[in-house]
């Protein structure tokens, strides 16, 4: 499949270790130049500005980060190659209306541009937004993808896209409907729009390293969100604290590493086979996720990576990848496979680059669909967490595509689901409801 700027967009690579701290949430004031487009032809005025319209749904840290990005990314088109581009923000939306006038108010938004609740996504559509920001929690991204796709939207979407399978199954087939209609797809894994992880990616489709043959992928830090108990009573308290629930974000390993696993499908080409893990909690005492997870993930031709992800305080940290390689890269090596952005360049942020990247696909007409490279890491996260949970070995067929192998695993869907957040019928969940290895069975 042709990348964004007429390269093989499907590589294979291998990362050295690279560090990264969890990225900055809030910015507290919004840049007034950047840039959006639609999916029909943008319209040039009379000083060949080009004004793109851009909703945000979920208006969140994050949320508000990435809108920050969006027009940082803008200025930064506009500056490097004077695209003359502009951001105009039509709709602000989260299940918190509050939220949403806040985002409103720091962006000249009018309030009954902002809109909340379970139908807020449906009312921010309505609008006509050329680009949907989308950074609400991970349990309404399937949906809320399905509908922004539906009505011919570009797309960019935090990671992770889903927390089931069949979430997973729902945002690769909407992927495929935008590849469809020429829409323009990027995710929040923003390794894969820096610099350093594009060249080793290029040396190792070169066979700079010849083959990957194992490896280690890390998220270990010390603990965050909340660890007071909550008992919630109503919908407020499961959006609201969101990370801690495991239907809503789909544990840590695959809300925060599915950044390093998307790593390692990315420079094995590839995604896991199978996955036998293991995890626990040991200090929250809030919500129902784990502490710590450790997964061995199988490659085709027998590769394994070991991956390992920890919210706990007091312990060693890193946060990166690292691969074993069949030979060392000559030192005199240049890499002869083309740089996928090397017309557009990079951004110092890897966060604001991604946005640059989708903005310049969209104004050059080039293809840009990250819906399925970030769909699969999220099933691998979810592959690994389900074995840890259920103390088996899963395999990727079994859960992603055989629905006749499994059905327990292929069939199993979180509740709450994005559409139970809309009837109002939400089984309330409970702290300290953790799953139980040997014995938690899917339902």
């Amino acid at each position: 499949m042709a990348g964004p700027f007429g390269f093989m967009e499907k590589q294979t690579t291998t990362t050295e270790p690279m560090q990264q701290s969890r990225r900055e949430f809030l910015r507290t004031s919004a840049t007034a130049a950047g840039a959006a487009l639609g999916s029909a032809p943008f319209v040039l005025a009379q000083s060949n500005k080009k004004t793109f319209k851009v909703a945000l749904i979920g208006c969140g840290g994050r949320g508000s980060g990435a809108l920050e990005d969006h027009f940082q990314a803008a200025k930064w088109l506009n500056d490097k190659h004077g695209l003359n581009l502009e951001i105009q923000l039509v709709a602000a939306a989260d299940w918190f209306a509050g939220r949403a006038k806040a985002v409103g108010e720091r962006h000249g938004l009018p309030a009954n541009k902002c809109f909340g609740g379970a139908d807020c996504y449906a009312s921010a559509l309505a609008e006509n937004p050329d680009i949907v920001l989308m950074a609400q929690p991970p349990v309404f991204r399937p949906q809320h993808f399905e509908a922004v796709i539906g009505a011919g939207k570009h797309v960019f979407f935090e990671k992770p896209v889903a927390v089931d399978p069949p979430g997973v199954r729902r945002v690769i087939k909407a992927g495929e409907a935008a590849a469809q209609k020429g829409l323009c797809v990027v995710a929040g894994t923003q390794r894969r729009h820096e610099h350093g992880y594009n060249q080793l990616a290029r040396e190792i489709r070169d066979g700079a390293y010849g083959r990957i043959l194992g490896g280690r992928v890390s998220w270990c830090q010390g603990a965050i969100f909340t660890n007071t108990p909550i008992h919630p009573t109503g919908p407020d308290q499961l959006v609201g604290p969101w990370q801690i629930w495991v239907e809503m974000s789909g544990d840590h390993i695959t809300e925060q590493h599915v950044h390093n696993l998307d790593v390692a499908n990315w420079m094995l080409d590839a995604h896991p086979l199978s996955a036998v893990g293991f995890g626990y909690r040991v200090q929250r005492v809030a919500g129902n996720m784990y502490d710590f997870f450790s997964v061995d993930y199988e490659y085709p031709q027998g590769v394994h990576i070991h991956s390992t992800c920890r919210q706990v305080g007091g312990c060693w940290d890193w946060v990166g990848e690292q691969f074993t390689y069949e030979k060392r890269k000559p030192r005199d090596y240049k890499p002869a496979a083309p740089d996928p952005y090397q017309e557009v360049g990079y951004h110092e942020s890897g966060y604001v680059g991604e946005h640059a990247h989708l903005l310049y696909a969209i104004v050059k007409g080039r293809p840009l669909n990250e819906a399925r490279n970030v769909a699969w890491s999220t099933a691998t996260a979810i592959l690994g967490r389900e074995s840890a949970y259920s103390g088996q070995k899963l395999t990727w067929a079994e859960m992603f595509e055989d629905p006749n192998a499994q059905p327990k695993w292929h069939n199993l869907q979180l509740r709450p689901t994005a559409e139970d957040f809309q009837t109002g019928q939400i089984k309330m969940l409970k702290d300290g409801d953790v799953r139980i290895p040997g014995k938690y069975k899917p339902a």
